[in-house]
């Protein structure tokens, strides 16, 4: 295999990651197959007369892209073939949701057939997120990241310090940055970002003529979730009933028992409130959509098909917009669409 192997001591490029690149194009021209054995880390540094550690290090990429396996006691050997790409992305999500998928299977569609991705959930935990950045800093050509936190106590916060350093570490022409605007990042960082506070504002703003028939409105937001979500949405909503006067109330959940009156317009963040409600309001005999309001945040395919007016990003364009800036190298911050789309609830 040796023969196939070439390291320029000239070269700007780590040596490291010529090894690496090196044993992916050898796979890619079909020198090296499945379960075929590669040189040891000592015979591979005194071959080349490189460090143990250089060898190391490349070899402990080529295990985080799952190419290569180590087997105690026998050496490495190659595991993949078929997914050697030209470019290898790490898209890292904060929770797995039908909206986070729309993201994610957009960006995939659009990405085209020469890339590899793969997809990792950290559930909003610090330290889940730091250990991912850790184990995969040299893995991938592309990081796409949609950073989003909790504290102990549940509550949202758009970054950690240490969160932050962590993303430092990327090289800023390799980092996509999704879904969160407030990130202080070294350099020139590409963003497809939402502005939470302005968005709802604005989308509640469009349905003001259908909104301000209803006597109160009200907010039902989870202030302790296991996926917190970011307290300008309060901010938004306030300011929006606030400005044109409208009575409003906020609420945690969606109770069984719940008081419903004839008037009452209630926005909904989680699909489980979403779903308690719709079956109060049956239950209780009350008209959707004319005796009582229902607005839900975040669009899914179920809520277009049950005719639920939603207040959504437009989660299609930001896997697109994400896809586009990697394939055209395209630099800057993109503010994605938001929506008020009124349906058969409102």
């Amino acid at each position: 295999m040796f023969k196939y192997i070439e390291i320029d001591e000239n070269s700007r490029i780590p040596k490291y990651r010529q090894i690496v690149e090196s044993i992916i194009n050898n796979i890619s021209h079909g020198h090296l197959k499945i379960d075929d054995k590669i040189p040891s880390i000592n015979s591979f540094s005194e071959e080349y007369i490189l460090s143990r550690d250089t060898v190391e290090k490349a070899y402990q990429i080529l295990k985080d892209r799952n190419i290569i396996t180590s087997v105690r006691g026998k050496g490495y050997y190659v595991t993949r073939t078929k997914l050697i790409s030209k470019v290898n992305i790490l898209f890292l999500v904060n929770k797995l949701s039908t909206y986070k998928m729309l993201i994610y299977n957009s960006f995939i569609n659009n990405i085209g057939g020469n890339s590899h991705t793969d997809l990792h959930i950290y559930h909003c935990d610090n330290s889940l997120f730091l250990n991912l950045i850790e184990k995969n800093i040299n893995a991938y050509d592309f990081y796409v990241i949609m950073p989003h936190f909790k504290t102990e106590g549940l509550n949202h916060v758009s970054y950690t310090e240490e969160a932050i350093k962590a993303l430092n570490r990327i090289p800023k022409d390799k980092l996509v940055i999704m879904d969160n605007n407030d990130l202080k990042l070294e350099g020139h960082v590409s963003e497809i970002y939402q502005d939470f506070e302005n968005d709802i504002y604005n989308a509640l703003k469009e349905g003001l003529d259908k909104i301000s028939r209803y006597k109160k409105l009200i907010l039902v937001y989870p202030h302790k979730s296991v996926y917190p979500y970011p307290k300008k949405i309060l901010y938004g909503f306030r300011k929006f009933c606030v400005a044109y006067n409208i009575d409003f109330e906020i609420l945690d959940e969606i109770i069984d028992d719940i008081v419903l009156k004839k008037g009452d317009l209630f926005i909904t963040i989680e699909e489980a409130d979403l779903v308690n409600l719709i079956n109060q309001i049956r239950e209780k005999e009350f008209i959707k959509g004319t005796e009582i309001g229902v607005i839900s945040y975040n669009d899914t395919p179920l809520k277009e098909l049950l005719g639920i007016t939603v207040i959504s990003t437009d989660f299609k364009v930001m896997g697109e917009s994400a896809a586009r800036m990697i394939l055209n190298k395209e630099k800057g911050k993109i503010k994605n669409p938001f929506n008020f789309i009124d349906r058969n609830s409102l």
